[in-house]
């Protein structure tokens, strides 16, 4: 039998208070089946293609590597302008991978753009009737804030198929996928093997809520729609990339007038890549200065500066989930199994 560790080895060098939110009609009777070594995983493309047959050989050998068995949905590899196939047949493939009952779990092949034009086309009903575990980041962001509100499981922030897996980002989507355990991630806890992340804390203490959040950017371009869940007493976690200070400042503005921020109970700011004009006589705000503005008013705890983003060993995360959060330490407690006991499968 394959352990974390062993497995991590085939991938080699490519290495419940918050509950009472979700609309009782939104919570399955069963969670997510946990992963085991062997099960086949769906492989969909929900926005920007990546048809490279290169790519998506290395696709294949990352998924292979953590012991699973890839499965790709029927346009994957397809092409529609700047999209990975039309909004019907990518949503066709999600649908077709929730209804498989050999598949065990879904993996996302990239961001990008594309993920917010399915979620009119989604088949909810479908979906919460087959819980099963959707992995990935950046644009699929507007996937887990949508299935947070609707599906009412679990869905794991954690790289897309295509992306670098390192340690901490195997170790941490182990624990929660396939031991089914309730981690420390962060700090020490997540990942015995790396070095405590230079966290910075704005604003100290505890909380506890349902952990939702994502990319910024796909975030804020949800304010106003059906999409999202209920932020009331929420962990909030945000990430970017490519951002400069001023939108930075300009989204969570827009996250401050629409309530957003003044609900959550407590908030974790990643890593924001690139987020930086960079001119030499740049005299703006900085990005801290920008998350203390905020961010620091708000009276919850909050840390910045985790190791969560478009950054190599960035942690995986289980959103939708109970957990509590510690700024001082910069670290994430989950609360409860993400994930089905093998004895209730």
């Amino acid at each position: 039998m394959l352990d974390r560790r062993s497995t991590l080895g085939g991938i080699g060098g490519l290495l419940g208070s918050a509950l009472l939110s979700v609309p009782a009609a939104a919570r399955p009777a069963t969670k997510p089946p946990r992963l085991r070594p062997g099960d086949t995983v769906g492989l969909i493309a929900p926005a920007s293609p990546d048809s490279e047959p290169l790519h998506l050989e290395a696709v294949q050998d990352t998924i292979r590597g953590m012991g699973l068995v890839p499965k790709f949905g029927q346009h994957a590899a397809d092409t529609f302008g700047y999209l990975a196939g039309t909004d019907k047949d990518r949503a066709a493939d999600i649908h077709a991978m929730f209804a498989d009952r050999t598949v065990r779990a879904i993996f996302t092949l990239r961001g990008g753009w594309g993920s917010a034009r399915l979620l009119p086309l989604l088949d909810w009903g479908l979906i919460r009737a087959n819980p099963k575990l959707l992995v990935g980041f950046s644009d699929v962001t507007a996937l887990h804030l949508a299935f947070a509100a609707r599906a009412g499981f679990a869905t794991i922030h954690a790289p897309n198929a295509a992306n670098h897996w390192d340690v901490t980002s195997w170790n941490s989507f182990w624990r929660l996928a396939f031991s089914g355990e309730t981690p420390l991630l962060g700090g020490m806890a997540g990942d015995d093997t790396t070095p405590a992340a230079r966290i910075t804390t704005i604003r100290p203490g505890e909380a506890s809520g349902r952990l939702l959040g994502g990319n910024l950017t796909v975030l804020s371009t949800l304010m106003g729609t059906p999409w999202l869940p209920d932020f009331d007493g929420a962990i909030l976690f945000l990430e970017d990339v490519g951002e400069a200070e001023y939108r930075i400042d300009r989204m969570l503005n827009q996250l401050a007038l629409a309530g957003v921020l003044g609900k959550v109970a407590g908030v974790i700011f990643g890593r924001c890549s690139r987020c930086t004009i960079g001119l030499p006589d740049y005299a703006g705000f900085t990005m801290p200065q920008i998350l203390d503005q905020y961010l620091a008013p708000l009276g919850v705890p909050v840390f910045a500066d985790a190791n969560i983003g478009h950054i190599r060993d960035q942690l995986s995360l289980p959103v939708g989930a109970l957990v509590r959060m510690d700024a001082d330490a910069g670290t994430i407690q989950l609360l409860e199994p993400i994930v089905a006991s093998l004895r209730h499968e």
